[in-house]
């Protein structure tokens, strides 16, 4: 899997002028990063990184973001939705989830910096959706994802034509599961945020999920705040992702807890994509990872 990855990101630096990886600093974006630099070493990584922070990310996950560009030299785009509600682009969703409102300044800033390949770290395991995605899934001119046209992927050959404005999203871990993520960062002895961990937390209950107190809108008057030992199995938009109870404080403990599961991590702990059948497909068609 990992040489597979490698071959993707030569094949994308081989075949576009401008791509560029989406880096949150969640695990599989740091996974990505990790395997872009192998793929180029020991040169340096020819693509700069973009990330869409909806202003409720968790602080752990920013400040490795912030790190990881520092000790490799890298170059961030950073696409704010804060600065979209500010102008009046966007308005604030009366649950305060941020998730559904990445998709306009995700394509603004694809659109605007001319990237033509979008490296992403989506995985056919995580949801129904992207279980429909090839590695090189091709995008209109409005960033719109139609699944009739993708194309065949025989024997690892991946189409990237496009016409001028259209893009390719490209998602190299696409064949890995969430255990394979794992089991590749103990091999590779990859530095994760410590939100990965079993940590004790304020938390509180809200639609089967455990969420973080925050400005975005919890915990309201008839929910209540407890502390919890607990961990996310995926991060994003506080508002909208769960942590799991947990004491997995180590990788082997982690990967020991992961193999037993039978709840996809975003299945378990992402609200955004329970609200409907069809969400991520929905937000996938109108420009969404």
């Amino acid at each position: 899997m990992e040489s597979e990855a490698v071959h993707i990101f030569r094949e994308v630096a081989g075949e576009f002028e401008k791509p560029v990886i989406l880096f949150s600093g969640g695990k599989d974006s740091i996974v990505m990063l990790h395997l872009a630099l192998k793929a180029f070493a020991p040169a340096p990584v020819p693509f700069t990184l973009l990330h869409v922070d909806t202003g409720h990310n968790f602080p752990e996950v920013l400040d490795y973001r912030d790190r990881a560009v520092a000790r490799h030299g890298l170059r961030l785009h950073v696409a704010s939705v804060q600065e979209y509600i500010d102008a009046g682009t966007l308005r604030e969703r009366p649950d305060g989830v941020r998730n559904p409102l990445q998709t306009v300044p995700l394509t603004e800033a694809i659109q605007n910096l001319k990237f033509d390949a979008v490296f992403g770290g989506g995985r056919r395991d995580e949801e129904k959706a992207r279980a429909k995605e090839r590695v090189f899934s091709l995008r209109d001119e409005f960033s719109q994802w139609d699944p009739r046209r993708q194309r065949p992927e025989l024997w690892q050959l991946y189409n990237g034509r496009h016409a001028p404005g259209e893009h390719v999203r490209v998602f190299p871990l696409s064949n890995w599961t969430e255990l394979d993520v794992w089991q590749y960062i103990a091999r590779e002895n990859i530095e994760l945020p410590e939100i990965y961990f079993a940590h004790e937390r304020e938390v509180f209950l809200r639609g089967g999920m455990w969420l973080a107190p925050g400005e975005w809108g919890g915990p309201a008057a008839h929910e209540r705040a407890e502390k919890r030992l607990v961990r996310y199995r995926t991060v994003g938009d506080m508002s909208c992702t769960g942590a799991v109870d947990s004491d997995a404080t180590t990788l082997d403990a982690v990967i020991t807890e992961i193999a037993a599961s039978r709840l996809t991590e975003r299945g378990a702990t992402r609200a955004d994509d329970k609200m409907s059948e069809a969400a991520m497909e929905d937000r996938k068609r109108e420009g969404y990872f």
